[in-house]
C-alpha cells in the first residue's frame, strides 16, 4: 500500500510514522534522509530503507531478496538499509 492509498498524502514523515504504526509493522521507504530525520525511540514500527539505482521496478526488484530477509528480522524501532550505499 502506498502513502496516498492509505490516505496519508501530505503528511510529514513524523506524522506518517505515527499513523503507519497503528496499522503496519514496517514502513518501507526510498527516502535516503528519512532514517536521519526520525527518532525511532519508543516507536512500534520499523523502517526498511531501500537504496536502489532508481525507483523503476526493475531496479527495486534487484533488492527483493534482501528486503524479504530484512523484513523477517527487523524489530520495532529499528532501521535496516538494503541496496547500494550500505
Amino acid at each position: 500500500m502506498t502513502v496516498p492509498e492509505a490516505g496519508f498524502a501530505g503528511k510529514t514523515n513524523g506524522e506518517l510514522l505515527g499513523l503507519a504504526e497503528t496499522s503496519f509493522d514496517v514502513f518501507i521507504t526510498l527516502d535516503k534522509g528519512f532514517a536521519y530525520q526520525q527518532n525511532l525511540t519508543g516507536r512500534r514500527i520499523a523502517i526498511l530503507l531501500i537504496r536502489a539505482k532508481s525507483t523503476r521496478l526493475a531496479d527495486l526488484l534487484l533488492h527483493a531478496e534482501a528486503c524479504h530477509t530484512a523484513i523477517s528480522a527487523i524489530k520495532p524501532g529499528e532501521i535496516i538499509q538494503v541496496g547500494e550505499g550500505k
